[in-house]
């Protein structure tokens, strides 16, 4: 009489326990991530949970190493596990990479500006994020030598044009590059020039007739600045707030317009609100919206 005999093969738990953990780490993430970009978690605490979830992956990864290892010795059930837990470990575990490369090879700044011999001031002095270390307040030369080190071709821009005109530029750009604006100043500089370019639809379809109704011409009262002017005398700045598509890191932003012989010169200058390191994030902003205002300013940049 034939005996047969079955064989059954080992299972790997560690396998099982990394496709759990590695599915929980992708979640947590992506739920993370959400909260803080779309939600009121804050920036420290967002990284915290972040780090956390990262860590799981890791563990996961080391036990789904584990799985592969004994399905190779043993055959032991778990590689589809195992490479299931590896799929979803990658969201956390690239993005901790990318991090960890930006920290190491950026310069540790969290203050860029085009113009590093005069910066750009804050109308509104920015307030870094609470619940997170402290970092040096002042910004040494020695860190805008860093910066010159780091990004040799982050400089300001020259257009042929008014005042008013990249003026408008300047606002147009940042609403769509996502610039909440919170304060200007100067734009008493530019005040007169985008009256004289309102039209009143009104009037406008009175046609010649209206021509003969010609009010007339008052007395500008005088404007009481409510501040001092901020930097040179026919400077406008304009500061805002933004943050990043993606990750929803805050970044506090002023643009300095500033008319010199016939041209407009624009600098920038952006701090991130949360840490000693921006990642190279400030740099990147502020190279990204030059270009977008060189595209809608086309054809008046100058060199």
């Amino acid at each position: 009489m034939a005996i047969t005999i079955q064989y059954e093969r080992p299972v790997s738990y560690a396998a099982q326990w990394a496709r759990r953990l590695s599915l929980f780490s992708c979640a947590l993430f992506v739920v993370v991530v959400a909260a803080h970009r779309f939600g009121p978690l804050t920036t420290p605490h967002f990284l915290v949970l972040a780090a956390f979830a990262c860590g799981v992956a890791a563990l996961a990864v080391l036990m789904a190493a584990v799985g592969l290892a004994r399905l190779w010795h043993v055959g032991a059930r778990g590689g589809k596990a195992s490479l299931i837990a590896l799929l979803f470990a990658l969201l956390p575990l690239g993005v901790a990479a990318a991090a960890v490369y930006s920290y190491i090879y950026k310069p540790a700044l969290y203050d860029v500006t085009t113009d590093t011999n005069a910066p750009p001031p804050w109308i509104v002095e920015p307030v870094a994020e609470k619940g997170w270390r402290a970092r040096a307040q002042t910004i040494t030369p020695q860190d805008r030598q860093l910066q010159l080190d780091a990004y040799p071709a982050l400089s300001g821009r020259r257009y042929e044009g008014a005042l008013d005109r990249v003026y408008q530029g300047v606002r147009k750009v940042s609403d769509a590059y996502g610039i909440r604006i919170v304060a200007e100043d100067g734009l008493d500089n530019i005040l007169t020039d985008l009256e004289d370019l309102a039209v009143d639809p009104a009037k406008a379809e009175q046609g010649a007739e209206a021509l003969g109704d010609v009010p007339i011409p008052e007395a500008r009262p005088l404007e009481t600045p409510l501040m001092p002017h901020l930097g040179s005398a026919g400077d406008v700045m304009v500061q805002g707030e933004w943050r990043s598509l993606v990750f929803g890191l805050r970044f506090d932003v002023v643009i300095r317009l500033r008319e010199e012989a016939e041209t407009t010169l624009v600098d920038m200058r952006a701090a991130s609100r949360t840490g000693a390191h921006d990642l190279g994030i400030g740099a990147d902003l502020v190279e990204g919206y030059l270009k977008a205002l060189d595209a809608e300013l086309l054809g008046i940049a100058g060199d």
